[in-house]
């Protein structure tokens, strides 16, 4: 049996690691924290969206980032100090323009095929994630909004994904507690919502039953590959020791660039910083008043998720500041604000601010594929969505490894028509 080392237990290296598990294969999954789904998959936004599908690879995106460059509350903020790494990504990310459309469509396919798999997942396993499978809505207070928003709506259909446009009053019957003017929305009732931490947990457990081994607190200094396996070094009560796999699946986020460097591959992930608050709903009027279908505010690049009867999840923005990871107080203002201006009623009294990295390729395409090495693979760079096309993800670097290295259990799913390596 192929013995497979996989780096990182958020929701790419545990979907990962169910999905070779599934196929066989011997799975041992090091992660440096003490449990699975510690870093970006912690708190997220809570959206299945693949209505969110469209790619930041837009000239609106570029002069966004000019203007907001010295706002600190800004949905978008890029740190001005120049580094190597933060260059040598936007030069990539607008060299990446021309292929937007395709780009997007490839993802919208992408988001619709993971769905399968991840309900497929939770049903069999008993994944209990407080899942909403109410849609998610789009609102737009501009005309110009609305209609970047119909264009986007042309490609997502390309892709396999229907959304429909809304009037206000047909916004206000979909989600009756939200305030506010709008021109109109975009509903798309095929996403859902859900708690990202609560399902990572739970498929761990579920691959455990499998046969995957967890290792927590797991420290990497060095990791080489050849034609037969991989060497990976781990230390050890100061020690080092050094363990032989037959391939690795690096799923690191934002560490998967300097872990890929180890074996000569360029892997150029950039940590883009979002936020999110959660709003304990801790009095029954805050309970009545809070929003049970999942949205996404364009202007503001936040969304809103529901989890439960008592919690609401508020995330969004994206920070170009490097590794900081720091939780600012300007960053978190502007999510409470919104709260307090969409759902007024609901009481931010009481609120968990937490901030997490998006492991972002320059062209936000996942790199799901060989390394230059025939047993180093990744999955990776996902982006701010990386729940939801884990699952799709995963099965496609499954059956990656599975070809690659044979497997005498292998179940090969349905091979996608989708270049992204």
């Amino acid at each position: 049996m192929k013995h497979i080392a996989i780096i990182g237990a958020g929701i790419t290296g545990v979907t990962t690691a169910y999905a070779l598990a599934r196929r066989g294969f011997r799975v041992t999954v090091l992660e440096r924290h003490r449990y699975a789904a510690m870093e970006t998959s912690y708190a997220n936004g809570g959206q299945l969206s693949a209505s969110n599908a469209e790619v930041w690879n837009h000239t609106s995106t570029i002069l966004k980032g000019l203007k907001w460059m010295l706002k600190n509350d800004a949905p978008l903020l890029v740190n001005p100090k120049p580094s190597w790494h933060k260059l040598s990504w936007f030069g990539e990310f607008i060299a990446a323009i021309p292929r937007y459309e395709a780009n997007t469509i490839a993802t919208a396919k992408l988001a619709v095929a993971a769905r399968e798999h991840l309900f497929s997942w939770a049903e069999q396993e008993g994944i209990a994630f407080d899942l909403k499978r109410q849609g998610i809505l789009h609102i737009y207070r501009d005309q110009a909004g609305f209609e970047h928003a119909g264009a986007v709506s042309r490609l997502l259909a390309q892709g396999g994904l229907p959304r429909r446009a809304v009037t206000p009053d047909e916004m206000r019957a979909i989600e009756p507690t939200l305030a506010g003017q709008y021109y109109g929305g975009y509903y798309t009732e095929s996403d859902s919502s859900g708690d990202i931490h609560k399902f990572t947990t739970g498929l761990a457990q579920a691959a455990e039953k499998l046969g995957v081994q967890l290792r927590f607190g797991q420290q990497i200094s060095a990791m080489q590959a050849d034609a037969s396996g991989a060497d990976i070094t781990l230390l050890q009560d100061g020690a080092s020791v050094t363990e032989r796999y037959d391939a690795v699946v690096v799923c690191a986020g934002v560490a998967s660039r300097a872990l890929a460097a180890m074996f000569g591959d360029r892997v150029n992930v950039y940590p883009v910083k979002g936020y999110s608050i959660t709003v304990h709903l801790d009095d029954e009027a805050s309970r009545a008043a809070a929003p049970n279908v999942s949205l996404l505010d364009d202007a503001t690049k936040l969304v809103a998720s529901r989890f439960g009867a008592e919690r609401f999840r508020v995330a969004g923005t994206a920070e170009f500041n490097g590794y900081n990871r720091d939780i600012r107080a300007d960053r978190i203002a502007p999510l409470v604000a919104w709260v307090q201006q969409c759902f007024p009623s609901v009481s931010t009294r009481n609120i968990t601010p937490w901030a997490g990295l998006r492991p972002m390729m320059p062209d936000l395409m996942p790199r799901v594929g060989r390394g230059k090495l025939p047993t180093v693979f990744y999955n990776t760079g996902h982006g701010h969505l990386g729940w939801t096309l884990s699952a799709a993800t995963a099965d496609l670097i499954a059956t990656t490894v599975a070809t690659a290295l044979g497997s005498p259990n292998v179940t090969i799913a349905a091979a996608q028509d989708l270049k992204l390596a």
